[in-house]
């Protein structure tokens, strides 16, 4: 691809060997020194590398000819922010060489902005030790985070992922911390003054954005796999900050497991010697598959028995799963470029989900994808403005926009679809073959297709290609005959309006089909073009995309979507939550009536599964945020939720046994939240009362993990002056890891005004008086609390126009890491239904600089375009359907 904006290629790195010395905990820097050995391949008087807010002090090359070395220091360095690039310059033409080692002294910042090498800063749960960097409100560990193109602010490298080299780490630290990186400690050696110099053995071949280094008061837990690797079994170990080792050790349980299943179902051992986790108290994403070296959010990580809800066993599990995968795809066999960032995304998102259901089948994790992965990649696929899977990708602001639904739910999304049809077992012979050929090198996705075809004999890059290359899915509109049905694709867009030059593609589309007469299971039928004519099918009974493992919509006429609302038992839980979610795309984009949805959802309150029923109360919301400032219509969604969830309700109660099914005790917070957000009595007055006997006596009246948010959203209903007084204190003083979340939540549903200007917004934005930093939300969460916000109604219009008025203050505090002011739009602003708002969101953008959230915004730009045509065409139906079935 011409377009990409790379470095020259007169210099090939092979090898880093870099120290880092002077850590200065009072103005946040430290000193590097790198030798870079490599290639010169053209004659050059000048040598480009990347970085980024590095002060290049000193610089020479030592290039060989035959048997003599010459060395020549550099003249000058011109450093190009925008390229995030510096260029060395040398007195005299440096010839063509094999073997040329380029020197260079710098000073580096030890930033707060969660990218390169930085800072966290933490309240610690024990005494720490003594060197350990603090201050009057916290204390301080450092690490990194390089992914996508962040290792270029830690040291000046040739930063793109197909220059891949070796590296060779040493660190000067306080002898009393630890310091870890990717491979084992070498030698520690005390340098005097209370230091010593930790030097790592080398890694293996691979691309600088997974470089990693961390140095803090570490402690860690310890398994070792069932398997052994090189004659040894493997030793992983849970790092943390003193005092929380503890809460490691359900991830350790996991870990070991997962690198013993990965290694066999890959037919490749995993390629390390160690496998290290770090919780990291500040970091922007769930976690960083670093190699050996994995970061990870505490919430992602952590996990205490007494005080963590449940919904966080999943969370871990699965993410532990996703990072390890990615230990094999991309780390040891990784993208060319940045346009192909699914190839690592999309897989380690299906693999993760592949390992927990191998180590959890009890609790259904491919029912979950379907509600909530495919779910948000349909979403987001559904817009004119979303990409291809396959994108381009110009530069480094551009790649972090695509670290996004497309790149891991829609990605992971149609591997689901392939693996399904070629079967599980071929695909992963075609992902081994894929990973031997390829082992320490870079591949496109052609590579993976190539390896694909061999094992399965299908020619998978012809199907795959649609898929892959061209924006958006099809819905499947089908018209029905005497014991035949015809299909036919087309481009579904959530604004309805499809174009012709919009329904260029036809997708391969495996249709799954039921109800074959004569047939027991499922037809494996493909649409290979724009129509299909199917003969034999049953009238009575027939269903397409059974299991729901196609990534497309189906469209089937009214009559029928209602008949199969009263077929349930003919039904997998995976074709229940499809068949609701297509419903609500359908209605809401205007290609089928809401009524036909609601209708469909009438019929599921016999259900008590909790995908089945989640997948319906996020239908019913989604509709009770576009039409629910309507009274009417908001009172009629209220009594149709709680007819909906009664009968689960009652089941379930607000007291499990202990060791109760998983999915249950997820059930139940689900159902007693829906029942105090729409007004059930009951289930309010016990939550209050639980609330009161918590603000009385904390200690001897806890709220069990699981209950917290119903209680808390009961308590913001109730009393929100009085509850955000007190979940804010909670917030300041909760001992749960994941504590801190669950009150940002609840925080968000304030419904009153005053509220949500003089305390909410200012509690967010840093600005509390007096502004203590301790007493405002760290930019690593703040997307938590504006993305609830953005979804309540009263909040929402206060959210943006404090954006707007605040623009700049934002962007200073959020600027230096473009991954936060993106997310901050994405969260903030796409929940709005009114044209009125898009005209002043588009204005205001007008005037502002925009790169690096420009796609994001013009995705938000049609979301709410897409919401202000639903509710001006529908309002009166919905309406309608209410009251004619007695709801309103």
């Amino acid at each position: 691809m011409t377009d990409r904006d790379i470095l020259p290629d007169t210099f090939k790195p092979v090898h880093y060997d870099l120290l880092i010395t002077d850590l200065n905990f009072n103005n946040w820097s430290y000193k590097g020194s790198v030798r870079i050995d490599g290639e010169l391949t053209k004659p050059t008087t000048e040598i480009v590398l990347n970085t980024l807010e590095l002060k290049l002090l000193r610089s020479k090359i030592v290039v060989s000819q035959g048997k003599s070395d010459e060395t020549w220091e550099a003249t000058a360095f011109a450093e190009d922010t925008k390229s995030q690039r510096s260029t060395i310059t040398f007195p005299h033409e440096l010839p063509v060489s094999a073997k040329a080692s380029l020197s260079i002294d710098f000073i580096g910042e030890l930033n707060h902005d969660m990218a390169g090498f930085h800072r966290s800063q933490y309240k610690p749960a024990a005494p720490a030790a003594a060197s350990v960097h603090r201050d009057d409100e916290f204390h301080y560990m450092l690490s990194t985070q390089f992914e996508a193109c962040d290792a270029r602010r830690a040291f000046p490298c040739f930063d793109e992922p197909n220059l891949k080299a070796t590296f060779d780490f040493s660190i000067e630290i306080p002898e009393d911390q630890v310091a870890l990186s990717n491979m084992p400690v070498k030698e520690s050696t005390p340098v005097g003054e209370g230091k010593k110099l930790v030097s790592f053995e080398r890694t293996p071949v691979m691309s600088t954005y997974l470089l990693a280094w961390a140095v803090g008061d570490f402690e860690y837990v310890e398994a070792f796999t069932d398997r052994e690797y090189n004659g040894k079994k493997l030793p992983v170990r849970v790092y943390t900050t003193r005092g929380l080792k503890e809460q490691g050790r359900y991830a350790l349980e996991h870990a070991p497991k997962i690198i013993d299943y990965f290694s066999e179902q890959f037919e490749m051992d995993y390629p390390l010697p160690k496998s290290d986790i770090l919780a990291v108290h500040e970091i922007t994403h769930n976690a960083m598959e670093n190699w050996g070296l994995v970061t990870y959010r505490m919430t992602a990580i952590l996990f205490d028995e007494q005080l963590s809800e449940a919904k966080f066993r999943n969370k871990i599990a699965y993410v532990v799963a996703h990072e390890l995968a990615h230990q094999w795809f991309g780390n040891l066999v990784t993208m060319d470029w940045w346009d192909e960032l699914w190839l690592n995304e999309g897989f380690a998102t299906w693999a993760g989900w592949l390992a927990v259901d191998y180590l959890h089948p009890d609790w259904e994790v491919w029912p979950q994808f379907i509600n909530e992965g495919m779910d948000q990649a349909f979403s987001l696929d559904s817009v004119r403005s979303s990409h291809p899977i396959h994108v381009e990708v110009r530069d480094a602001l551009d790649v972090n926009q695509i670290f996004d639904r497309i790149s891991y739910l829609k990605g992971c999304s149609i591997i689901r679809m392939l693996a399904s049809n070629l079967g599980i077992q071929t695909f992963l012979k075609g992902i081994a073959i894929y990973l031997k050929r390829h082992a320490y090198g870079n591949a496109k996705t052609e590579a993976l297709w190539d390896a694909l075809s061999e094992a399965s004999g299908v020619d998978v890059n012809s199907m795959m290609k649609p898929w892959i290359e061209k924006v958006g899915f099809p819905v499947l509109t089908v018209t029905e005959g005497k014991q035949q049905i015809s299909v036919k694709q087309s481009r579904f867009l959530s604004t309805g309006d499809v174009k012709p030059e919009d329904d260029q593609t036809i997708w391969w589309v495996p249709l799954a089909v039921k109800g074959k007469v004569g047939s027991q299971g499922i037809e494996p039928l493909a649409l290979t073009s724009k129509e299909l004519t199917i003969d034999g099918v049953c009238d009575e009974f027939y269903q397409l995309n059974a299991n729901a493992t196609g990534f497309y919509r189906v469209n089937y006429p009214e009559s029928r979507l209602r008949l199969l609302g009263t077929q349930l038992d003919h039904l997998t839980t995976e074709d229940k939550i499809f068949i609701t979610g297509s419903a609500a795309d359908l209605a809401f984009s205007g290609y089928a009536t809401t009524g036909a949805l609601l209708s469909f959802i009438q019929g599921l309150k016999s259900e008590t599964h909790y995908r089945v029923l989640s997948q319906a109360l996020d239908s019913i919301g989604t509709l009770k945020s576009m039409f629910g400032d309507d009274e009417q219509i908001n009172k009629g969604l209220e009594k149709l939720t709680l007819e909906l969830i009664d009968k689960a309700l009652k089941q379930v109660g607000w007291e499990g046994p202990t060791n109760e099914d998983f999915n249950t005790s997820l059930l139940r917070k689900r159902l007693l939240l829906a029942a105090v957000t729409n007004s059930h009595e009951e289930v309010t007055a016990a939550a209050l009362e639980r609330w009161s006997a918590y603000e009385a006596d904390s200690a001897k009246s806890p709220i069990a993990a699981d209950l917290r948010a119903p209680v808390y959203r009961a308590a913001i209903l109730k009393n929100p002056a009085a509850a955000v007084l007190g979940l804010k204190n909670e917030w300041f003083t909760t001992p749960a890891i994941d504590g801190k979340e669950i009150c940002l939540q609840a925080l968000g549903h304030t419904a009153d005004e005053s509220l949500v200007e003089n305390v909410i917004l200012p509690f967010l934005f840093n600005r509390s008086p007096p502004a203590a930093a301790a007493d405002s939300v760290p930019t690593a969460d703040m997307h938590i609390l504006a993305g609830v916000l953005a979804g309540n109604r009263v909040a929402r219009p206060l959210l943006w126009a404090y954006l707007r008025d605040h623009w700049d203050q934002l962007d200073a505090k959020l600027g230096g890491n473009p991954i936060l002011v993106d997310r901050m739009v994405k969260v903030s602003l796409p929940k709005f239904s009114d044209l009125e708002t898009l005209a002043e969101i588009e204005r205001f953008f007008a005037g502002v600089d925009t790169k690096g959230f420009d796609r994001t915004l013009e995705q938000v730009k049609d979301k709410i375009r897409a919401r202000a045509a639903y509710k001006a065409r529908d309002t009166e139906g919905v309406r309608g359907w209410l009251v004619a079935n007695g709801y309103a």
